[in-house]
């Protein structure tokens, strides 16, 4: 008698497990009070806000982020979103390299936030080659910058990665400036009849913050009395640029008039300073370009910027908001190669002018940025 054939045993169909969210993103936490981790926050939060619970984040530190967690955080992502370097480039630079392996081997996209090229130190240039080269997409701000890259000896050829999105101020700007010591120092230089000039951001060799020196030496030869504040702290480097802007203010003959704030610790007390600035001036050898988010904030207060002009006329092409502020002459544009009696005259022109006094839409800016990156995911 023949037995009763078993049943065929049914083997479990494995399919693999969907991700979570659409895109993680690398960051160094909220104690990293510094321009790249305010932009990586605001960008998770504006691509988040256009499909809630979209994103996650990631801390990378020399204490947080070990190899198992970054595999775990990766699984559960489509993609993977680094502003590189995520802090200060020294700091923390191996382990968001490694996050961007791990990524590309479990078959993630890597989207790459690249600000700058041509005006970076090359030893950080070299930094960054294993980042453009395990780069999906990189996402640039400047026409001028990308074109940096593309010209470059080794990296030019990673430049067919690029994509352009038009970028946003990291501050927004609060609905009262706050007072401070500071403040009532401006105030009163402004009510003495001082002409006060401003210029805001890290202060480093690529925004040449001494050029604003020699055309305040020229107007204070004019008889004007210029207060010039530096409303920014220098940049740690490896060159001697602290050093050397002090040496240039004694050459100068202006030791009275030169302001250097260094670290402001809050937004509100930012802006009240902005409020006692008569214009704002920038010399840049590279011209007025998209990525210069520190004149995308001096905008906000309604006071004048004068800057040098961009290289090329395509520069705001893909940044219509931005072009926008040109147009309607909130950014005042010197010719490329003008001497500093241009600039000194333009700065005079526009001294205590209020600028189109148009609502500024931060979140709107945001927005934009938001849905460029996440087309890239």
């Amino acid at each position: 008698m023949r037995g009763i054939a078993p049943e065929p045993r049914v083997r479990p169909v494995m399919t693999a497990r969907k991700p979570r969210f659409l895109a993680l993103f690398l960051g160094a936490g909220p104690q990293m009070q510094c321009g790249v981790g305010q932009f990586t926050r605001l960008l998770q939060d504006a691509v988040d806000a256009i499909e809630p619970g979209s994103c996650a984040s990631l801390t990378l530190t020399k204490s947080e982020g070990t190899l198992s967690d970054i595999w775990r955080a990766v699984g559960d992502a489509e993609a993977v979103v680094c502003n590189f370097p995520i802090v200060a480039w020294k700091r923390v630079i191996l382990t968001p390299l490694a996050a961007l392996t791990i990524a590309r081997l479990r078959g993630r996209r890597v989207v790459l936030i690249q600000h700058e090229w041509g005006g970076l130190h090359g030893l950080r240039r070299l930094t960054y080659i294993p980042a453009l080269l395990l780069a999906n997409t990189i996402v640039m701000f400047s026409p001028l910058v990308r074109r940096e890259l593309m010209n470059a000896p080794v990296a030019g050829w990673f430049a067919r990665k690029c994509v352009l999105a038009p970028l946003p101020p990291n501050i927004a700007a609060p609905a009262v400036g706050a007072d401070s010591a500071l403040r009532g120092r401006l105030a009163a230089a402004r009510v003495e009849g001082r002409l006060v000039v401003g210029h805001f951001g890290s202060i480093y060799p690529g925004k040449q913050p001494e050029a604003v020196l020699e055309i305040a030496a020229l107007l204070k030869q004019r008889g004007l009395r210029p207060l010039v504040v530096y409303i920014g702290s220098f940049i740690r480097a490896l060159d001697d640029v602290e050093a050397d802007f002090k040496r240039r203010i004694a050459e100068l003959g202006l030791d009275e008039d030169v302001i250097v704030t260094g670290f402001v610790a809050s937004d509100a007390e930012v802006f009240g300073l902005f409020r006692e600035v008569d214009a704002f001036c920038y010399v840049l050898d590279e011209g007025i370009t998209a990525r210069r988010s520190s004149i995308l904030t001096v905008v906000q207060s309604a006071r004048p910027v004068v800057v040098t002009d961009a290289v090329a006329p395509d520069e705001f092409d893909h940044h219509p908001r931005f072009k926008a502020l040109i147009d309607n002459g909130t950014i005042v544009r010197v010719p490329r190669g003008a001497d500093n009696e241009r600039y000194a005259d333009a700065i005079v022109a526009a001294a205590g002018r209020t600028t189109t006094a148009t609502p500024f839409d931060f979140r709107g800016w945001w927005g934009d940025v938001a849905r460029a990156v996440r087309a890239q995911l």
